[in-house]
């Protein structure tokens, strides 16, 4: 797997504001050694092209942050090194064909999957799922999704559909799809639809595949409302939905 250098550059930039010229000449602040390791693996990763070496600066970085955290670097600055940290490192592991390592690797310092930063996440389904092996972030990004705090984030409606598309569609867990789907409410309605579509797509695609030579449905059978694809009437209740509420002409009466 190559290693793009712009995204691997990416991460590690704005970590130091440059010195305004109407401000007086003063000593930098200290910086935690970690943001010096940081440079230092990206380096390796992106220049060198030392993959191993690349790791190890990142796990020492790591276990700088844990020793050395210094009190006068900005709230954010800990938070995007260590997410950077993860992005060096799972490029480092991918180039040395050890990306299996890589979900046990980030999670020995984020200790739970709900900790794991959306980038480092969204990286580790791709990266799993290129390798045609998605059930291996099955739970993980379950876990993820089903954290309160995480329903917040404003990356949280893109990793649901990345998860969808990338791991339970792949896998045929149409259910758990669905369930995601229709129960999240960072889904517009219009990307729902969508969502919903391919679900249904990839029912019917399931269906086929299991029937086999098994005897096909009788041609004189019509379609009715009971026989119809469940996504389909799941899509026109919430057209329904929208149009009662947005008309106000529905009223509920209450007769004795």
């Amino acid at each position: 797997m190559k290693s793009d250098c712009s995204t691997s550059a990416a991460p590690f930039r704005g970590l130091r504001g440059p010195l305004r010229s109407s401000e007086p000449v003063r000593a930098a602040p200290a910086r935690s050694p970690a943001v010096d390791l940081l440079e230092e693996a990206a380096d390796l990763l992106v220049v060198h092209l030392d993959f191993r070496a690349a790791l190890e600066t990142c796990e020492r970085a790591w276990q700088s942050l844990a020793n050395h955290a210094l009190p006068e670097e900005p709230a954010g600055t800990s938070l995007e090194v260590k997410c950077s940290l993860c992005v060096v490192g799972i490029q480092a592991l991918a180039e040395m064909d050890r990306w299996q390592e890589v979900l046990s690797w980030v999670l020995q310092y984020y200790q739970v999957p709900e900790k794991l930063p959306p980038k480092v996440l969204e990286l580790c389904i791709l990266l799993y799922s290129k390798m045609q092996e998605p059930r291996a972030v099955l739970d993980v990004v379950g876990a993820w999704l089903q954290d309160p705090a995480n329903q917040d984030l404003p990356e949280y409606g893109a990793l649901a559909e990345f998860h969808v598309q990338r791991v339970l569609l792949p896998l045929g867990c149409l259910s758990e799809a669905e369930e995601l789907v229709v129960g999240s409410a960072a889904f517009g309605e219009e990307r729902r639809l969508d969502v919903l579509q391919a679900i249904h797509t990839a029912r019917q695609q399931q269906q086929q595949e299991h029937s086999g030579s098994e005897e096909a449905q009788k041609p004189n059978e019509e379609a009715s409302p009971s026989s119809l694809p469940f996504l389909y009437k799941l899509a026109q209740l919430f057209r329904w939905i929208r149009k009662a509420a947005s008309s106000r002409l529905y009223q509920l009466r209450i007769r004795d």
